[in-house]
């Protein structure tokens, strides 16, 4: 396996969330509906997570905030969630897409 293919199998779907927000909730939504696996950081449980959030989003914790590779978007669609994984990690593309 080349370093490139081992760093393309290490790459995840960062979800970053918290707990009563709406719009995390209905965005892990949509993005489960279209088989997209997330690996979910909980800001207010995980202060490395909160701090990359603020490292993002202007010294914020906006979110959802999701990164895909070196690329990271705060509150994005699901249609930029996904256009961010066919540019960084498309073997994490759900079958069919």
């Amino acid at each position: 396996m080349s370093s490139t293919d081992a760093q393309a199998d290490q790459t995840t779907v960062e979800f970053y969330w918290r707990t009563g927000c709406g719009f995390c909730a209905a965005l892990e939504r949509q993005l489960g509906t279209l088989g997209v696996v997330l690996d979910k950081r909980d800001i207010w449980a995980d202060e490395s997570a909160a701090a990359f959030v603020r490292s993002v989003a202007n010294g914020n914790e906006t979110v959802p905030t999701v990164k895909v590779g070196p690329q990271a978007m705060v509150n994005p669609s699901a249609k930029e969630v996904l256009a961010m994984v066919e540019q960084h990690a498309p073997h994490l593309l759900p079958a069919g897409s």
